[in-house]
């Protein structure tokens, strides 16, 4: 049997290294194919491997013409177990660590319901506030979904349950376009943060980072999580719940840029169903955003030349 695609020293544009402490590397990346958390249409289980597996050809470059050909990298694998149990304890855990550890690191899902343990392990981690960027078509602030409290439509209001959460003001959505009956009354009754995908359409992206940093600003530590769906269903077809009317690719990779001005210590790309779409362009979506998210890595870790003054 041949070793696992996570442990191929080319994957990630030839800066994997399997093995590397993760108190040593810039950036982990970790999978968890779990996808029994959905309400509609399965098949982001296949999203890591798949996305692992297109990453071979490309060079540690940016859409900027930077290398980050220097960063530390690498691939810890795929979370799995025989319940989702177990594998929310595994990646409840192993978010734990990477947070105590100070490293940043990017996990591919899975259905919206991977981030609910991820959340939980930063939350078991800090003992401070941390904020919440949420990109994508729904708001997922459904208390449950089919009576599933743990459904991927949950995800935010699980998070509102979190020590270190303050409360909605501290999560800020963007993108969204649709909302589930059964989230209106509290959105309605709550100060939610949003700037939706018809405002960041005619306001542009300048207008909603501006927004975003108002409101977040304050936190020195936040967590990225991007629904693939929130791009339109042209830009990201393979996914369970496409909503028309999203986000652009280029609205999507400006929002990215501004965010990482921000304090951000960890993302996620969840969502990306490869068997829906035979030509995979949501899972090649989703490796140009972790391509940039590289970039802004290596380049938030380099030292920055010294200005000289006349």
């Amino acid at each position: 049997m041949s070793s696992p695609l996570w442990k191929d020293s080319k994957i990630w544009a030839g800066l994997n290294r399997p093995g590397l402490a993760m108190e040593e590397a810039d950036l982990a990346i970790f999978g968890i194919p779990y996808d029994g958390s959905v309400s509609f249409r399965s098949g982001a289980g296949q999203a890591p491997d798949a996305l692992r597996n297109i990453t071979y050809t490309i060079s540690p470059t940016t859409e900027d013409f930077t290398s980050f050909a220097g960063l530390a990298l690498t691939d810890m694998g795929n979370i799995e177990g025989e319940s989702r149990e177990e594998i929310f304890s595994r990646a409840r855990s192993l978010a734990c660590d990477l947070v105590k550890n100070q490293t940043f690191f990017i996990m591919i899902g899975g259905d919206h319901s991977v981030t609910i343990p991820v959340l939980q392990g930063i939350d078991r981690a800090l003992d401070q506030p941390f904020g919440i960027i949420h990109i994508d078509a729904h708001f997922d602030l459904c208390d449950h979904q089919g009576g599933d409290r743990l459904s991927h439509g949950s995800t935010e209001r699980r998070a509102l349950e979190l020590d270190n959460v303050r409360g909605i003001e501290d999560i800020f959505f963007l993108g969204i376009r649709s909302i589930e009956s059964d989230e209106l009354d509290f959105f309605n009754t709550r100060p939610v943060q949003v700037v939706s995908a018809k405002e960041i359409a005619r306001q542009g992206t300048a207008r909603a980072l501006d927004r975003l940093k108002k409101q977040l600003g304050h936190l020195e530590k936040i967590y990225l999580t991007i629904d693939i769906d929130c791009l339109d269903p042209a830009y990201a077809p393979g996914t369970g719940t496409p909503q028309f009317g999203g986000l652009t690719a280029r609205q999507l990779l400006d929002l990215l840029e501004g965010i990482f001005d921000l304090p951000v210590i960890g993302m996620d790309i969840v969502e990306v169903a490869p068997g829906l779409d035979d030509s995979l362009v949501s899972v090649f979506a989703a490796r140009k955003l972790v391509t940039e998210v590289c970039g802004f890595i290596h380049q938030n870790k380099s030292p920055q030349p010294d200005i000289k003054t006349s």
